[in-house]
């Protein structure tokens, strides 16, 4: 559910990760389940962050699509699920924006506690203020905030650890289980405000959540270690004109495209998509040609593209969840549990049961295994293969009238399996594989991979219905279980690349 990091990738101890691996202090004060104190503070803004968002997530495509007679705004269920998948690839997008304000204006810290404010505001916004204007601003920024502070949160949780720390894959699991808790906790309490008072009162209280978390963080980030306050790549006063009419200039292109036609709601996923690819290309340019990268760092960069493939083809289907699966629940699910019908939003809140439940064990075994571990690259396609195989289990209940809820509880198992191999993975190695002047831009670029295959969520959710789940399942299952044998396929040749990163 929660793209963030965890233990599986092993490095060499003399590989050069870059700054991102700084050495860090030695803490010698109070202990977090045995790892720097610090880590509390940013295990409780993200558990809290990640409450809010996927709170709201839940419930979005039912306050799109519903009637105005439940409480929602009449939206077409297509183009609701295009919003949504459109919406959740922007967060990822505008991790650039906040990788590169962290890199060469702010420093990561200070990124991280401003975007938490935006979030904060944008949950308000959706609380309080009525229609299509306040799911605009709400959503505008909710995408920025989580973007900013998804692109800085595991550089954060990096600089505690020194280069080499045998401590810092088990520090990133013990995150990435608050990360998980927020997301069990959220739809819960969100789904049932929801279903008891309307949508503005379970917006509310995500609001509520956020405030919490960014006041906690506020009192707090003073422990952080002092690296993160300073900025890697410092922008020259000299060019902050010549960038601030880049940015002008960006906007003035994107309201064109708006006011034109050229992207409307209807085709929003899509245009995500796009600029998601373009993102991409760009990046990789930056990085295979800087003269600030060394030759071995520009080897694993290279070696870094399949993967970033293989992740977007695994969130295009694990990111429907909020989009072909949230109306899979509403239409198809029997949720009665124990005699009473659960809210739909409850769903979501299957997945981080299972990470939370699961996660300390793939991290036990990784580091029971060592070095006898699968490779990174078998990893990902191992979880492209889970998720393809979990699509498929859709196709033996398309012929139920009321699918039961054991049937899709295994089938997110299936696909929580998957994701324990790719996402936490994914993301730690990202952080290690990241060249020494561009940090948080390589984590940026991960999450990009991410706002790929959350925005192709988004799109392919607008072929679904009900009449033809089977075949749509079937295609797309299918599909990408041949992608991820083409990756079973190269990961030796990937590994060669990654030069010492295993």
């Amino acid at each position: 559910m929660t793209h963030s990091p965890d233990s599986g990738a092993s490095v060499a101890p003399d590989a050069d990760l870059g700054a991102a691996q700084a050495p860090a202090p030695d803490w010698h004060g109070r202990r977090f389940f045995g790892q720097p104190g610090p880590l509390a503070n940013l295990f409780s803004v993200e558990m809290w962050e990640r409450f809010s968002y996927y709170g709201m997530q839940a419930m979005l495509v039912y306050y799109m699509s519903w009637t105005a007679e439940r409480g929602g705004l009449g939206i077409d269920e297509a183009t609701a699920t295009g919003i949504v998948g459109a919406y959740g690839g922007m967060v990822y997008v505008f991790c650039i924006l906040g990788g590169w304000i962290a890199d060469r204006l702010l420093g990561s810290e200070r990124t991280m506690f401003f975007s938490a404010v935006g979030i904060m505001l944008g949950h308000i916004a959706l609380a309080l203020v009525p229609g299509v204007p306040g799911l605009i601003l709400g959503l505008v920024l909710v995408a920025v905030g989580s973007g900013g502070l998804k692109a800085n949160a595991a550089n954060l949780v990096g600089s505690l650890y020194a280069k080499g720390d045998q401590a810092r894959d088990a520090g990133f699991s013990i995150f990435y289980m608050g990360v998980n808790l927020g997301g069990l906790v959220g739809p819960l309490l969100t789904g049932w405000a929801r279903q008891t008072w309307g949508f503005h009162v379970g917006f509310g209280l995500a609001a509520v959540g956020m405030a919490i978390g960014l006041t906690q963080y506020a009192l707090t980030r003073k422990n952080l270690p002092s690296t993160v306050h300073g900025v890697p790549d410092p922008l020259p006063r000299s060019q902050y004109g010549r960038w601030a009419l880049i940015g002008l200039a960006g906007l003035a292109v994107v309201a064109v495209l708006l006011l034109t036609g050229v992207v409307n709601v209807g085709n929003l996923a899509d245009a995500v998509v796009v600029l998601a690819a373009l993102a991409a290309i760009a990046i990789f340019a930056v990085l295979l040609t800087s003269s600030k990268v060394s030759a071995e760092e520009r080897s694993r960069v290279k070696a870094f593209i399949p993967l970033f493939i293989g992740t977007a083809v695994f969130f295009a289907l694990f990111q429907q969840q909020f989009t072909v699966v949230a109306l899979y629940s509403e239409n198809r699910l029997d949720r009665t549990l124990f005699g009473t019908e659960i809210p739909m939003e409850w769903v979501s809140s299957i997945n981080p049961i299972f990470i939370i439940a699961f996660a300390p064990v793939f991290a036990a075994l990784w580091t029971r295994l060592g070095d006898r571990q699968p490779s990174t690259p078998v990893k990902f396609a191992l979880g492209i293969l889970l998720i393809g195989a979990a699509f498929l289990l859709f196709i033996p209940a398309s012929g139920f009238l009321a699918v039961p809820l054991l049937w899709l509880t295994l089938i997110l198992f299936v696909m929580t399996m998957g994701e324990l191999m790719i996402s936490p993975v994914g993301l730690s190695l990202s952080t290690k594989v990241a060249p020494a002047a561009f940090p948080v831009l390589m984590v940026a670029l991960y999450n990009l991979s991410v706002a790929l295959g959350t925005a192709l969520a988004g799109s392919l959710a607008g072929s679904y219905t009900a009449e033809n789940e089977a075949g749509y399942f079937g295609v797309i299952g299918g599909v990408t279980i041949a992608v991820g044998v083409v990756m079973l396929l190269l990961a030796p040749a990937v590994r060669r690349g990654m030069r010492g990163v295993r």
